[in-house]
């Protein structure tokens, strides 16, 4: 089966499943890329509930392949900083990170983002993990019988990323000026993550900048609690070789730099 046929076929699942949308997805011109955004639209609005086999072993199949397109990136491999051996700075997709686990910034429904193709890293993480990571935090969410405190984590298989694992975890929502209780609840985000990392003995984490873009932390001040918070958890910590700070704009990379102290370049994923 073609790319295209593949991609149209997920599209008619469901589309059969989520009839409400196919106003919508006659709009949507009939070539390959379009046809793709559809999928990923469609993929984002799906609510947790029961998937079909055929549909997953055909979903596996494009986000395999396409997750072999963009390539993978070793986290191994990443260069460490001049201070520390055990931190790494990297700008790219967190998508192509192949770490033993990658930190999702989610919102307390811990269920992915629902807006259409949204450019934020949990819309980035689900939709290149394929829907059994939704289906996965849905489950978990239902036992939990409540919304997904600030500053704790959970984690999840990784499914079609090229990581093993997703650490999820729901950053401070900063309103105005940023609080003790917005610095307390950051710096408990890292720890959370880490702590459940080595907990199920994963040496390589990768975290993107929590709470920084819509939840309005200041990227330098959150850049300076992330470095400070990791820092202090790795003297007291033998299982985790490497973290890895995930950056994507050229502003997060150079707090970054600044945060990290006086080091060569970090490695782009450009």
């Amino acid at each position: 089966m073609d790319r295209l046929t593949a991609i149209r076929n997920l599209n008619d699942m469901l589309l059969a499943e989520m009839p409400e949308y196919r106003l919508q997805a006659g709009g949507f011109p009939p070539d390959d890329a379009a046809q793709r955004r559809l999928l990923r639209s469609l993929m984002n609005v799906r609510p947790p509930m029961p998937l079909r086999r055929d549909f997953l072993a055909l979903q596996d199949a494009l986000l395999s392949e396409e997750r072999e397109a963009r390539g993978a990136v070793e986290a191994d491999s990443l260069p460490v900083t001049a201070g520390n051996p055990r931190l790494a700075l990297w700008r790219g997709d967190i998508t192509r990170l192949r770490a033993d686990a990658v930190v999702d910034a989610d919102n307390s429904a811990l269920l992915g983002c629902f807006c259409p193709c949204h450019g934020c890293v949990d819309n980035a993480i689900h939709s290149a993990a394929g829907l059994q990571l939704r289906d996965e935090c849905g489950r978990i969410m239902r036992a939990q019988g409540h919304p997904e405190p600030a500053g704790q984590a959970k984690l999840t298989g990784g499914y079609n990323l090229p990581a093993r694992y997703v650490l999820h975890t729901v950053g401070p929502v900063v309103q105005g000026r940023v609080t003790r209780r917005d610095r307390e609840e950051l710096a408990s985000c890292y720890r959370s993550c880490l702590r459940l990392a080595a907990e199920h003995g994963l040496e390589s984490v990768a975290f993107c900048c929590i709470s920084t873009g819509e939840f309005h932390f200041p990227n330098q001040e959150a850049a300076g609690i992330a470095v400070e918070t990791v820092t202090e958890f790795l003297r007291g910590n033998s299982v985790i070789r490497k973290v890895i700070f995930n950056v994507f704009t050229d502003t997060d990379e150079a707090v970054y730099r600044r945060a990290l102290g006086p080091d060569r370049p970090p490695e782009s994923g450009a």
